[in-house]
């Protein structure tokens, strides 16, 4: 779980130093301007643009009465909220090292060669993450471990990496938000006030919807990909898998460890270390490594030198110090959303979006919409669940809907999308662990589309929304009032 941070609220602001809605949006343009044109036009990295937003919504702090250690404490926040995703990105560098020189990938990766095909290969991907991913409930481990072999096997059956990657992460984030021990979905039920199990079975049917249709597409593609395997290749990786590693089930440990851990409830960052260290000592019993150069591929990573180039180039890795750029990128933009949370920016455009929602299925859609934003604005999926999830309690009970509708939106929209924001914290960190950049894997990961569609046209629909009579005094379904800001 997150660290507890209870985000400003509109009515907490001091009015003097309140931001109208009009000066609100100022920053928020600038920051969208300066990352596109910084990435988009300049082809510059995302640190740059970061740093030019910080710099700018920092003025625009100062000039609305905060001062420095007021911004401080905002980037302080920002970074606590973002502390368990920051030491997981550092562990899961050294355990992807670890896992490679352990025999752990390699060997997922000639076993999977074995017994998959390019017509089945993107379909069983995603199951295969989803089911992980709800058994250990972590989207993040799940990429980062059987999400690199799958890169491996995809690749030498054929099929493009952005498709593989996209097909993990559209199962590992649909498994993640229907498991009981993901911490998103913990985080979601939460700070909404509602029970995790009504939280999950809210989410349930729409969530089935979206991967039921990612499935589907992913099939579709996988039936005209059937053939295309030129010939020996999959014979030339296994060979260059067999000559640079002990291939064998023994190679398994480290993920029996990792994940046996995580199915008995022990929390992620733990679980992980737990993996590295299986990892090391499964390098020096199983490979024959030494004791020092086991730990020197943790920090350093690997580098093979099979005759095969695919494997190479796939099993090359960064270890622990490899995690700099990225780190970087993280502790940048979740700054950023610290200083838009603390000078009241966000607080101000989710209180003018409540002041204008006029029926439940809006309000939901909103919500939606409002997760999505933030997202883009903090970099970090915790902001986006905890913000509108504390801010828009009140709202759902004047519209008479109970508070699994809330949860369900936020998580919905904000969990999967994260990963499509090139300088958000989880897609900086599956574009890393899998080597594909975020643009390159974007239009396959179909998941993180169909979540949020499926739960706006439910709300347009009223489908699922279950509508019900309001207090004395509190506006009914079909006669909403305007929130205050009492509220």
């Amino acid at each position: 779980m997150s660290r507890s941070f209870t985000p400003t609220a509109y009515e907490d602001i001091d009015p003097d130093r309140r931001p109208s809605l009009a000066a609100a949006l100022i920053p928020v343009f600038a920051v969208v301007a300066f990352l596109g044109i910084g990435s988009a036009v300049l082809g510059l990295d995302p640190h740059p643009p970061l740093l030019w937003s910080i710099a700018f919504v920092g003025a625009f702090g100062l000039w609305l009465g905060y001062d420095w250690d007021d911004l401080f404490d905002g980037i302080a926040n920002g970074l606590v909220m973002g502390l368990q995703a920051i030491l997981i990105i550092f562990t899961i560098y050294g355990l992807i090292a670890t896992w490679v020189s352990a025999g752990t990938i390699p060997s997922l990766m000639y076993y999977g060669l074995e017994v998959l095909s390019p017509t089945t290969f993107l379909p069983a991907a995603a199951v295969l993450a989803a089911v992980v991913a709800f058994a250990i409930g972590s989207s993040w481990t799940t990429v980062g471990t059987l999400g690199v072999a799958f890169v491996g096997i995809g690749a030498g059956l054929g099929v493009p990496a952005p498709m593989t990657v996209g097909a993990v992460l559209s199962g590992a984030y649909a498994g993640d938000k229907q498991s009981p021990l993901s911490d998103t979905t913990n985080l979601a039920a939460g700070v909404t006030n509602t029970d995790l199990y009504a939280h999950i079975r809210r989410m349930r049917t729409g969530t089935a919807i979206a991967f039921g249709l990612a499935v589907l597409a992913f099939a579709a593609v996988g039936l005209r990909t059937s053939g295309s395997i030129p010939a020996g290749r999959i014979a030339a990786i296994q060979g260059g898998l067999t000559e640079t590693y002990a291939i064998t089930v023994v190679a398994f440990v480290p993920l029996v460890v990792t994940f046996g851990l995580a199915l008995r409830g022990y929390a992620a960052l733990p679980t992980l270390v737990a993996g590295v260290f299986a990892g090391a000592f499964t390098t020096i019993l199983l490979q024959g490594a030494g004791f020092v150069a086991a730990w020197e591929t943790f920090m350093y990573g690997t580098a093979p030198e099979s005759a095969s180039a695919t494997v190479n180039d796939l099993l090359a890795t960064g270890g622990l110090t490899g995690s700099a750029w990225t780190i970087t990128v993280v502790v940048a933009a979740l700054s950023l959303g610290g200083i838009l949370e603390r000078t009241g920016v966000l607080a101000v455009i989710a209180h003018a979006f409540t002041s204008a929602v006029k029926s439940p299925g809006a309000l939901v859609a909103g919500t939606g919409v409002s997760a999505i934003v933030i997202n883009a604005l903090t970099a970090q999926q915790y902001m986006s669940i905890v913000l509108p999830g504390v801010t828009l309690r009140n709202t759902y009970d004047e519209f008479g809907l109970d508070t699994d509708q809330l949860s369900r939106a936020v998580e919905a929209a904000g969990t999967p999308t994260g990963a499509l924001i090139p300088w958000h914290a989880g897609a900086v960190f599956m574009a890393t662990a899998t080597g594909v950049p975020t643009l390159e894997y974007a239009p396959y990961y179909l998941f993180a589309y169909f979540s949020p569609i499926v739960l706006f046209a439910m709300a347009a629909t009223g489908y699922s929304l279950d509508v019900t009579p309001t207090a004395a005094g509190a506006p009914a379904a079909d006669e909403p009032s305007v929130a205050t800001d009492d509220d």
